[in-house]
């Protein structure tokens, strides 16, 4: 079995090697298309609890303003441009930073020239106001009508365009600023971040959302280290130089005035009557102007809202800006170290826990770390690869089964290699389901043991032939075995044609000294059957001794560390081999200690034999014959004997033999009838009642 410590190496070694597949996928990039859903996951659970700071306002063109225009005063789309100066009006009305138009005006007014310089004009007269720049159309250096940019950073972009589309010169002469809308989607089509600037014709442009902000709270900018600093306000920036943006609002619709209520508004302000809207609502806040309504073809995918006006892209990078909640990229080093760690974690709880029962439950755990850790990341303002986390700990989690499986093949190998010569079956495979069953070296514990042998053995193997004596030997043994592995018995070995067997080991079996004593019945009776089919073979009627005791051994696998065998040493083991061989003096079968019959003694019939003591051993033990089962009969003639029995403690030794000479059928009562003819001639000086041998 696998030692602790190479549990904990191998465990550490497959979180290792999945936590560094996991961390090369996420560097390659394999793994994006599944972390959008988990971005979609996090940010739609936090912006629906958040919103954007008051200091940004929406003013959308959505489907009421376009009826109210229609319906009200007959104006299709586009609309007269000179009511973009009524909106403007009204937010100078209310003191607004900063307007943004996030509308383009790339062509002349349907409605003539005058139309577009009057919106000029209004522009000019209103809040700071900043037009949007978009790519495409023709040309391919900045018009000379319109004031450059001031050079403000150089830093990455992925958006150069060969061409841009600019406002026409009488509607441009009325921003102070201009800003780019174009964006870059990630792989899934999804807007997450902002490209701070574009560079064209070797002009970097700002964005629409920090042009705005740029025009009311004009501030150095510069860019170091992956991070645009912007005055005081710091923006993190990804590996292509875009800021990730942080939604809010349920759904990401922010709350927003509807264009035709900014409007009526103004127009019924100039006619001095009570307007719709305040025009405090605007007061010292940044106006972003865009399209909300389906027809105007507006509408882009954030991870918040499938159709979310383009427009909240750009309000929601000043909200960023001026809250500081831009999300920041968890730094490699520490997803690296966070990514390993789970692995190596995750690994180790399955390579110790990883019974079915048990692996479901830890895989869910272990995948649930990564997105717990996603949450706690994002609400700190840090993005967090959840999916690159998930993956290692399920690399590592299938890696740790495999190798469980692996290995507990390998163990189970090794157990039934080890111990199907001397376990039964279904203990073998208790222990392949749970090996702690097993200790290997040695360990002490109680266990009830057995000793056999022929009777005779050597006398009739003379007789017979190698072949002849091997093949009965075999089926002797076969049959005797298969009944002590049936009772859960397991063999140390054989010693010719005795078996050694013990119970209690390596499984803990409370009934041992009862299956043991069981065993040995079946085996005598068994053996009883096939008496006659050896004698004809033989010529000798086979008996076989038996000797049970009960004791504290130590059990183990003992030997060389290339060869050796589970088997017993101890003291109590020597008892039940001396036992076997008293079997001789009392002519006697099967005879147990004490100890085994106190334990079994409710399961079976059996009498008192002697106080007996053996070879090698200055205390004596009380000794039992062991006859049949609890539900057999027991002799009336038994009475006779323990009465005889009670006269040879005693020392009456011409009553004793009496009374066992009155027993003519019972082999042991005519050895004691014997001894008792010895004693009374030779009367010892002392007495204490043991039978004492002299022989093994």
């Amino acid at each position: 079995m696998l030692k602790r410590g190479g549990k904990v190496l191998r465990g550490t070694a497959i979180g290792l090697i999945a936590g560094i597949m996991a961390l090369l996928l996420w560097q390659l990039g394999a793994l994006e298309s599944w972390e959008a859903p988990t971005w979609a996951w996090r940010a739609r659970s936090f912006s629906a609890r958040e919103t954007l700071s008051p200091e940004i306002k929406l003013i959308l063109l959505d489907q009421a303003s376009l009826d109210w225009a229609q319906r009200e005063n007959g104006w299709g789309w586009p609309w007269p441009r000179e009511v973009y100066g009524a909106i403007s009006a009204f937010c100078e009305r209310g003191g607004a930073r900063a307007v943004a138009l996030d509308l383009l005006f790339t062509e002349p007014s349907v409605y003539g020239v005058s139309d577009d310089e009057a919106m000029g004009e209004a522009l000019k007269a209103g809040p700071p106001a900043v037009l949007a720049l978009m790519p495409g159309g023709s040309l391919e250096t900045w018009p000379e009508s319109m004031p450059r940019p001031a050079r403000m950073t150089t830093v990455a972009t992925a958006i150069e365009p060969n061409h841009l589309l600019f406002p026409v010169p009488e509607v441009a002469a009325g921003a102070m600023a201009f800003g780019h809308v174009a964006g870059l989607p990630d792989a899934d089509g999804v807007f997450r971040r902002i490209s701070p600037f574009c560079r064209f014709d070797g002009i970097e442009i700002p964005a629409l959302g920090l042009a705005t902000y740029l025009i009311a709270q004009p501030a150095e900018v510069t860019a170091e280290n992956g991070r645009l600093r912007i005055g005081d306000k710091i923006v993190p920036l990804d590996e292509r130089g875009d800021a990730v943006l942080r939604f809010r609002g349920r759904d990401g619709l922010p709350e927003a005035v509807s264009a035709a209520a900014v409007i009526q508004s103004e127009l019924r302000l100039r006619d001095e009557e009570t307007p719709v809207l305040s025009p405090e609502t605007f007061k010292d806040s940044y106006v972003f102007v865009g399209c909300s309504a389906p027809a105007l073809l507006d509408l882009r995918p954030t991870p918040v809202n499938p159709k979310c006006p383009g427009v909240i892209l750009h309000a929601t990078f000043v909200d960023n800006l001026i809250t500081d909640s831009f999300l920041a990229k968890a730094g490699g080093s520490a997803v690296a170290l966070g990514v390993l760690a789970t692995a190596i974690g995750a690994a180790l709880s399955l390579t110790y826990g990883g019974r079915w029962w048990q692996a479901g439950p830890l895989a869910v755990v272990w995948l649930s770390i990564p997105m717990l850790v996603g949450f706690a990341a994002y609400a700190q303002g840090w993005w967090w690869p959840v999916v690159t986390q998930a993956g290692a700990s399920g690399l590592a989690m299938v890696g740790a089964l495999a190798a469980n499986y692996w290995t507990e093949g390998r163990q189970k190998a090794f157990i039934k290699q080890a111990f199907r010569h001397y376990l039964s079956g279904d203990v073998i495979e208790k222990i392949i389901r749970d090996p702690k069953h097993l200790q290997l070296g040695g360990e002490k514990r109680e266990l009830t043991i057995m000793f056999t042998d022929l009777a005779g053995f050597s006398t009739f193997s003379e007789k017979l032939g190698p072949v002849e004596l091997t093949t009965l030997l075999n089926e002797y043994l076969t049959e005797m075995t298969d009944i002590i592995m049936e009772e859960g018995g397991t063999l140390d070995k054989y010693e010719g044609d005795a078996i050694i067997a013990f119970w209690n080991a390596p499984l803990a079996q409370p009934d041992h000294a009862v299956r043991a004593c069981r065993a040995a019945l079946r085996c005598q009776r068994r053996l009883a059957e096939l008496r006659d089919g050896f004698q004809q073979r033989t010529g000798a009627v086979l008996r076989m001794r038996v000797g049970l005791n009960t004791g504290d051994v130590v059990v183990g696998n003992m030997g060389s560390r290339k060869r050796f065998n589970y088997t017993i040493l101890g003291d109590a083991a020597n008892l039940a081999a001396r036992l076997e061989g008293a079997n001789k003096a009392f002519g006697t079968e099967t005879m147990v200690s004490e100890s085994t019959w106190r334990l079994a003694s409710a399961e079976f019939t059996g009498r008192v034999l002697a106080d007996l003591r053996v070879v090698g051993r200055r205390s004596a033990v009380t000794v039992y014959e062991l006859t049949g089962f609890a539900s057999d009969a027991t002799p009336a003639e038994w009475k006779m004997f323990a009465a005889g029995l009670t006269f040879f403690r005693e020392g009456q030794f011409a009553k004793a033999e009496e009374t066992f000479r009155g027993l003519s059928d019972d082999p042991a009562a005519q050895r004691y009838a014997r001894r008792c003819a010895e004693l009374a001639a030779n009367r010892p000086e002392s007495w204490d009642g043991v039978w004492e041998l002299t022989q093994k």
